[in-house]
């Protein structure tokens, strides 16, 4: 696997650009990708107090991404409750934007992904926006939708926006694919690792690529808590 060198996404507001790659230590990253996942967390019931900053993605081919992505509901249940229809998705949108799906959980109210691009491409919006829709269509319990969310093509049942962290290497990348499969145990969906059913992680197991019990051993829920 290939990864970009010395990538800058720029942040247009009152946060500074922040490096990716030669910038701040990770867990500086780290407490910047938590403050962005508070916001996310409090933007529908606060959206009139919490300004949300602009962003200008990085358009790179052939990229590896982390990705959060959350629906509006945070309190509900939806993304779990129709996890058919949010297969499908994926899986028609991979089939008419390919790209390689390295780890994913999927939780109630949010999701965490980590994908390739293929070489020569780096459109990770239209992806979304396409899993997005596919979904919104599968679910027939869809909320009211304002005419600014008409307007702009959307349904209501997802957030507008989501994170994107650029992957570096091949260490970053397997930091990134251990919180995504402790993610659960830390929003206290299930005991273990291995008790959540939504995770590709039964997928590195069969790989052999993990133990069964990985989480419910020392060294891997050390290093996941240090970078909180």
């Amino acid at each position: 696997m290939t990864f970009a060198v010395n990538p800058i996404v720029a942040m247009v507001g009152r946060r500074p650009a922040v490096s990716l790659s030669n910038g701040p230590p990770y867990e500086a990253e780290q407490d910047y990708f938590e403050f962005r996942l508070s916001l996310i967390d409090h933007e529908t019931s606060h959206a009139h107090a919490v300004r949300m900053p602009k962003y200008q993605r990085l358009w790179l081919p052939g990229s590896c991404h982390f990705f959060t992505v959350a629906i509006r509901d945070r309190e509900g249940s939806l993304l779990t409750d129709h996890i058919a229809d949010l297969r499908t998705a994926f899986a028609r949108t991979r089939r008419d934007r390919p790209f390689d799906l390295q780890a994913i959980v999927v939780l109630p109210d949010h999701l965490h992904c980590v994908w390739q691009l293929p070489p020569g491409d780096a459109d990770n919006a239209t992806r979304w926006r396409q899993i997005k829709s596919l979904f919104s269509r599968g679910v027939s319990c869809r909320p009211a939708v304002s005419r600014s969310l008409r307007d702009k093509r959307e349904r209501g049942l997802w957030q507008r926006r989501y994170w994107d962290h650029l992957i570096r290497d091949e260490n970053d990348l397997a930091r990134h694919v251990d919180y995504i499969h402790y993610n659960p145990v830390k929003h206290g969906c299930s005991k273990t690792v291995a008790d959540w059913r939504y995770s590709s992680f039964h997928r590195y197991v069969e790989q052999g690529k993990l133990p069964q019990n990985w989480g419910e051993v020392e060294e891997p829920v050390s290093r996941l808590k240090a970078r909180e």
